[in-house]
């Protein structure tokens, strides 16, 4: 076996391993599209294919009646030695016998077959139910709702990025009393429950009358927080210093190399943090629920289809429609930024 043999062998090896994870690991999501494009009567029939697919309907004495594979030679009027197979119309049920008209030739009447019609296959054929998603649409005010969540992750994502930056900025390139210890309390912050500030963190907002408003959920990323802070500092230290000593002595100062060398060249961990808060933001449900729950009008996008679940929790294809429609965004956001979002991982893990 020559060389360029193997090496396409092994190329090919990986490369099917590759798809055959990320197969599995996209699964989950393949059936959530399948599911919310399916109608309520195919999920309720056993034995149906997992693609939306429909079972033809064919009108009988002014009723819609199902179409079902028969073997021909069960049937009365048929060679009875047949093993070919016909689309009937079933129009009377029975264990043993049930009667049919062929949708092809209605004019022949009914006629018996020795089959029970509960072991019949369907012919199944595919049909994708896009009016579930109309339905999620009107329902839960779709617009209104994305747009609280876009006005929440927005407002509290510039937040999070001017508060960090000028936090961590601080950290990484000043020297001061107590920093390392200033900066490991930050750090330690991780570590406390949100549980432990749920209740007075409530309280103060009561006491303020702000219950019901965005302030609760806005304001606090103003004040920066320790993960972000962590990621930006790491990155920050990563740049040479002797950039900042240049611009000093052309007589800039701290905010000025902070504006015009630190943020440009740091565009790939800011969208990382980007990411990162928009998508905390989108799939937050904890703060709406404490905040917002009277507030109908402001409610985002993840709390509406909490209700909306357990309004339709017997109908899985709305769930599945509305869920895929509240994770559109972020996939899509992720998808175009992901060349920054890995560079700004990687880099910020590495300490100069």
């Amino acid at each position: 076996m020559n060389k360029n043999l193997r090496s396409g062998i092994s190329t090919f090896t990986i490369t099917f391993i590759v798809l055959a994870i990320l197969g599995v690991y996209l699964s989950p999501f393949a059936f959530m599209v399948f599911t919310s494009l399916k109608t309520r009567e195919q999920i309720s029939v056993v034995g149906a294919p997992i693609w939306p697919a429909a079972t033809p309907k064919f009108e009988y004495n002014g009723k819609q009646v199902d179409v079902f594979t028969v073997s021909v030679g069960k049937c009365a009027g048929f060679d009875p030695n047949s093993t070919a197979t016909k689309s009937l119309a079933l129009v009377a049920k029975g264990r043993q016998e049930s009667t049919f008209v062929d949708p092809k030739d209605p004019a022949k009447g009914e006629f018996t077959c020795q089959v029970s019609w509960r072991a019949l296959e369907r012919p199944w054929t595919l049909s994708p139910t896009w009016e579930n998603y109309t339905e999620v649409w009107n329902t839960i005010d779709y617009i209104q709702k994305v747009g609280n969540t876009l006005f929440y992750a927005v407002v509290s994502m510039i937040g999070t990025v001017i508060s960090c930056i000028l936090v961590a900025y601080g950290f990484a390139r000043f020297r001061f009393p107590g920093r390392d210890v200033l900066f490991i309390v930050l750090i330690a912050t991780l570590f406390l429950p949100a549980a432990v500030t749920i209740i007075p963190t409530y309280s103060f907002w009561q006491r303020l009358g702000l219950v019901g408003t965005w302030f609760p959920l806005i304001v606090p990323h103003f004040f920066a927080n320790a993960y972000n802070v962590f990621l930006f500092r790491q990155y920050f230290m990563t740049l040479p210093r002797e950039l900042d000593e240049s611009a000093m002595m052309d007589g800039a100062g701290p905010f000025r190399i902070l504006w015009s060398l630190i943020i440009p060249q740091s565009y790939p961990v800011i969208i990382a943090v980007v990411v990162f808060h928009i998508v905390f933001a989108w799939n937050d449900y904890f703060g709406p629920v404490i905040y917002l729950s009277g507030a109908k009008d402001k409610w985002p996008i993840s709390y509406a289809l909490s209700t909306f679940n357990g309004i339709y929790g017997q109908q899985p294809q709305l769930i599945q429609a509305g869920a895929l429609m509240a994770v559109l965004l972020p996939v899509i956001l992720f998808f175009v930024a992901q060349r920054f979002f890995i560079q700004g991982i990687v880099v910020t893990g590495v300490e100069k």
